[in-house]
């Protein structure tokens, strides 16, 4: 086996695992009661496969590994990730699962040229798809194009702290032109400033204030169902470090009725596991104003 620093992750993220495993475990279900319909499992940012948990170093699997342990089984599997020791890594542990197809390289690039062209509602094909972005590593592409589809489901990381570090500045004569690109890039358009900043009058000019994150969150929302065009698209998990910040919010988008009544039901659940991990960080006097 191959030597890999494997990535450190939060207790948010074990919580997303959880999630994502809960309803792919429930959709492949599903897939397997329909006769014709073929289910694959697609992970756009899959990495090493395998992670450590940063509260007790113990190995937490990956969502790569989590969907090949689920029963019954996908039809195929298709894994992404930039970087090739990690690849490397996964084709390792993935030793011996069938359908397996492992990629190297950006998953902008290869969703939209091999895998979602072949995901074809009118052939009967069907897919769920993570898109968990290490930050604002995602193209609005892939998002319509999953949309459009009407065949694949996505779970997906709106990485709120990379924008609130980067581009969602108190002062937007500071943010880099490379950052604003990058979001340009994630959201599709650069509609997402006359959301995120309003307009003042001051003594002698006008001038921009930041608002609250909220209005983004649900305008991402409608973008994801009137743009993309997603049927469904229920209202997302915060996820939240220990000092009670916003690290990234957990999207579900489906064209099914299904899907989305049970996500609300899984989101419903760990919002309230969520909240209950944070008050006791405060209890505890962890958090900042605790």
């Amino acid at each position: 086996m191959s030597k890999i620093k494997l990535d450190e992750i939060g207790y948010w993220s074990e919580i997303k695992l959880e999630i994502v495993k809960k309803y792919a475990s429930a959709y492949s279900t599903i897939m397997s009661r329909q006769q014709f319909i073929k289910g694959y499992y697609i992970d756009g940012f899959a990495g090493a496969g395998v992670h450590l948990s940063k509260s007790t170093q113990e190995p937490i699997l990956g969502s790569a590994i989590n969907a090949l342990l689920i029963a019954p089984p996908f039809t195929g599997y298709h894994f992404i990730d930039l970087n090739g020791d990690k690849t490397k890594f996964l084709k390792e542990l993935s030793e011996g699962k069938p359908n397996v197809n492992i990629y190297t390289g950006d998953c902008n690039k290869v969703l939209l040229d091999k895998i979602f062209p072949a995901i074809k509602y009118e052939n009967y094909k069907r897919a769920l798809c993570l898109l968990d972005p290490y930050g604002l590593d995602l193209d609005w592409k892939v998002m319509y194009a999953a949309g459009q589809s009407k065949a694949i489901e996505i779970f997906l990381n709106f990485p709120l702290m990379d924008m609130n570090r980067n581009i969602l500045l108190k002062k937007t004569d500071g943010v880099d032109e490379k950052q604003v690109k990058r979001m340009n890039a994630f959201w599709g358009d650069n509609s997402w400033h006359q959301i995120s900043y309003k307009k003042r009058k001051g003594l002698f000019e006008t001038y921009e204030v930041k608002t609250s994150h909220i209005p983004l969150i649900e305008a991402f929302r409608e973008r994801l169902k009137n743009v993309a065009g997603f049927a469904y698209v229920p209202e997302p998990v915060p996820m939240r470090n220990t000092k009670g910040g916003i690290v990234y919010y957990l999207f579900f988008a489906s064209p099914n009725k299904t899907g989305h009544k049970i996500v609300e039901d899984i989101f419903r659940k760990y919002n309230s596991i969520v909240l209950g991990i944070f008050q006791k960080y405060r209890e505890k006097g962890i958090i900042y104003g605790g």
